[in-house]
Parts: structure tokens; C-alpha cells; sequence
């Protein structure tokens, strides 16, 4: 088991761990969480040994393999597979200590490896790799691709995929879903239930956390807290703590009222009757979960817009692409004020495409686009983040765009994303990604927008901004268009799903929950409708394979050739021998000599045949456990 014993840490002159106990058992999977900067990545750090405690002790087992996520990214020319494939390091020794031993024509050693890469289906790994990398996003045929000839968001699925390839015991990863769309959440969260190690999971995705996690780690205040059940568990095991103080008590019903209104407009469109029912959900959850949240340090909200114009966006036979490419046809949509939109699709499908339609950033290449004189678009991308002034300050930024608004205001308006004090002057390079996404945030509730597109706004943001989005949104009064990787941010502040599948954006028939059954359903239909092309396909790998398998087989199968003979040889001179020696003349005194001499002879023959035989037998035994290929 993992053991924190007295423990204290650390970073600077900051006290981040004091005097913590906490004991992990094997095989438990632990979500990590805490507001971002209490020391959930140092904790992992002293896991790793790259940190060291300044009191108490970290015990992990001296036999545990411990697997966690390369800081560095990736590069390089390699292709892609090779990257992962290095994650298994046990396969990595082998085929290092294979090809030495062929170069050496050591045949009984290259009998041994072989039957090691045997044991641990080394065989098999460039297909467990594939498939690895196809659950994360990749399509066939990526796995060649140069690692260098990737974005950085799809080489950090790539360090993902390396790790996931490794045997390990214990697993650390710090914000897996980052970079990941919903089609590779879902996948990575089944694969992780599967895990048999022990995991621990930093993670700001509560759908996803809960999914997984048997129990939550809490960093606060300098301690670690460990609650037995999932996310949501642990939000109302600490709601229950935090509502006995009044004061938080109130602040919370003051909240729960104000999506009590929400949702009761929601209700009365009886239009939209099918997502009723989860949306009532999803607020008796957040009628249980909201006292968790009193302590958050984010308040702020939209704007109210006023009189809005009907529709705001409208799409008729719209062909989007680029370059001539068409990656969505026939779209026809009409967006309006209090329109609440999420969109699903599998990955590459064209939902960021679609959005980019939607802004206005990418021309039409077909249809009409036709937008209301009023519209304000809000559009938030990942990329945006990059594109703020590192020099400048959060407040700097927010004067370019109201440079007659008072600075006071500008400051209390920017406290409400944590931007306080000394922080609010600051330069924003040093800033983390949480941090920059919350400043791009910022910028766009300030521009009162009547449209919101946001394409995956919550990478890098902690749970307690998540709330706050989530709680923004829900009373925003424009429209809102969503493609997120966070369940629950879609739960709660979406209502209607379209499906970007096949060129075509259309209803999605179904609630959010029933999308993990369609993926897999559309996944089954494709296997079925080129079941015999990939059989074929297999079989080609397959013969590939096994083409492989008996060129690096030659030295060992000529070894075999060679004790084969040499063993008939032995055999053959033993009988010889032996048959002189049964010969009566042999015995008389003139032919002493001779006698001595086959007798010498036959206890070589005998010493070398024996061990012939043995290694006969060793080697045989070995081509016999690699099969066919062996053959």
C-alpha cells in the first residue's frame, strides 16, 4: 500500500502538506482533488521520488512500477506507434537484448528471449498500441504518421497513449481529459475501470471522476482528507459539513433559488418536454451539491442583454470545409435568443468546423449564413489563449476594450474570476493554463455577447470555476452553442443535442446519457459493414507478422539444424563404438591400447551427446511453444 506518514512539504517558503496521514490500498482508485495550487501535483511528485518530504515519510511498495505521464512533449521523427510502444519497457529490453543476441548467434539465448516475448504477448503489442491509439482519437493509419508531424494537443495523446501502454502497479495522471473530446473521455474512462493497479487521478471532470473513482482525496488547507465513495459522494459528504455553518447555508438557497427560475422556464416550453426530465435531475443534484461550493472564490454572471432579435443566426444549405474540402453539408439551422445547444459527434466528425461556420471565421462554400444587424458573437476556442499579450496584465487587457470604464470597476468586475490585488497587475506569461483560460473568459463576458459559441471552454479550468461557468450559463440570455468533453457542463446548461456525423449536423435522437450506447452502436455497424475487408486486413498483418516472426527465428532454427546433425552424428559413432567394443578380440593383451583408447572415445561421445541432447530438446521446445510462425 502507499503511506503518508506525518508528512509535511514545502514549495518555497509556502507550507503546502502539514502533518498528514493517509494510507492507500492496492488496487484503489483515488480522485485527487483540491483548488489549483494546493499541492495536488507535488503530491504526485513525492510519489515519484522527484520531490522530497520535509518531515514524515512516503512509503510505496520498492517493487511497484509506477506509470505517469511524461511532462515533456513528445517529438521527433519516429512514427508515432514507435513512441508508444516504448511505454512497455519490459518489451523495449527484450528486443534490445534479442538483437544483441542474434548479432552474437547465441541460439539458446535467442530461444529464451523469444519465449519471454512470448509470455508477455510482445507479439501482439503493435496491435494493443493501435488499438490504443484509436481509442484516443487517431484514425487508421495515424500510428505511422511522425510524431513531429502532430499538434501539441495531439502529442499529448500520444504521452497518454505511451503511458497507458506500460505494465505498471501503480498509475498517476494529472488532467488526462485535457486535451481529449468526448468520444475519447468515454473511452479512456472504461479503459481505466479496467485498470487492475492503483490509480490516482487528478482530475476537474466530476461526470468523469465519478465514472471511476472510489474514493476522493480532498487537498485543503494544508491536509489531506480521504472520502470512501465517488465525486459526487464526496460533494455531499462536504456540503453536509459546510451547510451547518448559516451563513453558507443561505448564500446556497439563494442560488438553488435562482435555478429553481431557470428551470421552471425551461419546463414550461413544452416543446422541449424529452430534456425535462434531466434537467430536473441535474438540479436535484445541485440542490445537494451547492453548499460545496460556498468557499469558491469565482462570482460573476452575463449580462442582461434586453430586447434580442428573432433569430439571431440562420443556416440554410450551408456546405462548410476547407480548401475546397467539404466536411459539412446541407445545414440547415436556426439559432434564437435562450437557445441552449450542444453537439456531439465522433472526433474529426466537424463540430469545431461547425462552430468556426458559426463565428463567421471560415467561409461558406455553399448555402446561405445570414446573422441578425445586432449580433454580438462571443466565441471562445483554446487557441484564444495563446493570442493574449503576455506583457499585459488581466486589467490592461480589459482597458483596451473599455479604456473609458474606471479602473476600480474594471478590478472589482475581474476579482470575480480570482483576479485580485497585485494578480490583477501582473503580467499574464507566467500565468497558468487555468488562469489564461479564465482571463480569456473574462474578456468575453465583458462584450455581452447574444451568441456564445465555446468550443471546449473548461480544459485546464478547476472544479470551482467549472461551478461558476455552469452557473453563468444557466441564466445567460442569449444563445449558446457547446462542444465540451464535461458531461456534466452539458447536463446542466444544454438542451437540445445536435449530431455531427457523416457531413450532416442533425437531432440528436436521444439524451446525453444515451451517447456512450450510440458510439458503440455505430462503432459495431462499421465493423459489420467492413467485417471482411478488415478480416482480409488481418490476415495480411497476420502473414506480416508472421514473416517477422521467422526471420528473427533463422539463427534459432538453424541452431536446431545444426544440434539435429550433430546429434545424428554423436548417435551414430556411440553404436560404432559400441559395436567394437562388443567385439572378443577386443579383450585380448596385444589390444590393450586400442581398448583404452575407444573406451576414452566412448565417454567423450557419451559426456558430448548428452549435452546435444539437452540442448536439442531446449531449442525444440522453444519453437514448439512459438507456434506456426515457428514451423
Amino acid at each position: 500500500m502507499i503511506q503518508l506518514q506525518n508528512l509535511s512539504l514545502r514549495r518555497g517558503g509556502r507550507l503546502l502538506l502539514e502533518a498528514v496521514d493517509v494510507r492507500i490500498q492496492p488496487g484503489q482508485k483515488v480522485g485527487v482533488v483540491g483548488a489549483n495550487g494546493c499541492g495536488k501535483s507535488s503530491l504526485f511528485a513525492l510519489l515519484l521520488g522527484e520531490l522530497h518530504a520535509d518531515a514524515g515519510e512516503v512509503l510505496v511498495p520498492a517493487a511497484w512500477r509506477v506509470a505517469h505521464v511524461a511532462q515533456q512533449t513528445p517529438s521527433g521523427p519516429r512514427p508515432a506507434i514507435e513512441l508508444v510502444l516504448d511505454g512497455d519497457q519490459e518489451l523495449r529490453q527484450i528486443e534490445r537484448q534479442l538483437a544483441a543476441a542474434e548479432a552474437a548467434g547465441d541460439g539458446l539465448r535467442v530461444a529464451e528471449l523469444h519465449g519471454r516475448l512470448e509470455a508477455i504477448d510482445g507479439y501482439g503489442a503493435p496491435s494493443r498500441a493501435a488499438r490504443l491509439l484509436h481509442g484516443l482519437g487517431f484514425a487508421p493509419g495515424d500510428e505511422q504518421r511522425p510524431i513531429d508531424s502532430y499538434s501539441g494537443g495531439w502529442r499529448m495523446r500520444l504521452a497518454l497513449a505511451c503511458t497507458l501502454m506500460g505494465r505498471s502497479d501503480l498509475m498517476l495522471l494529472d488532467e488526462p481529459t485535457n486535451h481529449l473530446d468526448l468520444d475519447a473521455v468515454i473511452w479512456l474512462e472504461g479503459w481505466l475501470r479496467a485498470y487492475p493497479g492503483t490509480l490516482l487521478l487528478i482530475s476537474h471532470d466530476k461526470d468523469f471522476l465519478d465514472a471511476i473513482a472510489g474514493q476522493i482525496l480532498h487537498v485543503e488547507g494544508r491536509t489531506l482528507q480521504l472520502y470512501a465513495g465517488n465525486y459526487s459522494a464526496f460533494e455531499r459528504q462536504r456540503a453536509e459539513r459546510l451547510a451547518q455553518q448559516q451563513a453558507a447555508f443561505e448564500h446556497q438557497q439563494r442560488e438553488v433559488a435562482q435555478i429553481h427560475q431557470f428551470v421552471e422556464r425551461f419546463r414550461a416550453k413544452a416543446s422541449k418536454a424529452r430534456q425535462a426530465q434531466s434537467r430536473i435531475k441535474a438540479l436535484q443534484r445541485m440542490e445537494q451539491l451547492a453548499p460545496a461550493h460556498v468557499d469558491s472564490p469565482f462570482r460573476f454572471a452575463f449580462p442582461p442583454l434586453g430586447t434580442l432579435p428573432h433569430p439571431l443566426l440562420r443556416l440554410e444549405g450551408a456546405i462548410a470545409g476547407y480548401d475546397g474540402h467539404r466536411v459539412l453539408s446541407g445545414i440547415d439551422l436556426s439559432i434564437a435568443p435562450g437557445d441552449r445547444i450542444g453537439l456531439l459527434g465522433p472526433n474529426g466528425a466537424g463540430k469545431s468546423t461547425l462552430i468556426k461556420l458559426l463565428a463567421g471565421l471560415i467561409p461558406l462554400l455553399g448555402g446561405r449564413r445570414e446573422t441578425a444587424q445586432a449580433l454580438q458573437i462571443g466565441y471562445f476556442a483554446q487557441h484564444q489563449v495563446d493570442q493574449l499579450r503576455p506583457d499585459d496584465s488581466p486589467l490592461a487587457h480589459l482597458q483596451r476594450l473599455e479604456p473609458r470604464t474606471s479602473d476600480q470597476e474594471l478590478r472589482d468586475f475581474l476579482g470575480g474570476f480570482d483576479f485580485s490585488g497585485e494578480r490583477a497587475l501582473e503580467p499574464v506569461a507566467p500565468f497558468s493554463g487555468g488562469e489564461k483560460a479564465r482571463l480569456v473568459l473574462a474578456l468575453l463576458v465583458r462584450q455581452r455577447p447574444s451568441l456564445l459559441l465555446l468550443d471546449e471552454p473548461t480544459n485546464h479550468l478547476d472544479l470551482e470555476m467549472r461551478h461558476a461557468l455552469a452557473r453563468a450559463l444557466q441564466v445567460y440570455e442569449g444563445a449558446l452553442v457547446l462542444v465540451s468533453h464535461d458531461r456534466h457542463l452539458l447536463r446542466i446548461t444544454t438542451d437540445r443535442l445536435l449530431l455531427v456525423d457523416r457531413c450532416r449536423v442533425t437531432d440528436f435522437d436521444g439524451e446525453l446519457d444515451d451517447y456512450p450506447a450510440w458510439l458503440a452502436n455505430r462503432a459495431s455497424a462499421e465493423r459489420a459493414a467492413g467485417g471482411a475487408e478488415r478480416e482480409a486486413g488481418s490476415r495480411r498483418v497476420q502473414r506480416r507478422e508472421d514473416a517477422i516472426v521467422r526471420q528473427r527465428l533463422q539463427p534459432l532454427k538453424r541452431r536446431f539444424r545444426e544440434l539435429d546433425q550433430r546429434l545424428a552424428q554423436l548417435t551414430h559413432r556411440r553404436d560404432e563404438i559400441e559395436r567394437q567394443l562388443a567385439a572378443p578380440e577386443l579383450y585380448s593383451p596385444d589390444d590393450k591400447e586400442r581398448l583404452l583408447a575407444l573406451l576414452d572415445e566412448k565417454r567423450r561421445v557419451d559426456d558430448e551427446l548428452q549435452e546435444v541432447e539437452t540442448s536439442w530438446l531446449e531449442v525444440g521446445e522453444a519453437l514448439e511453444q512459438l507456434g506456426p510462425a515457428a514451423g
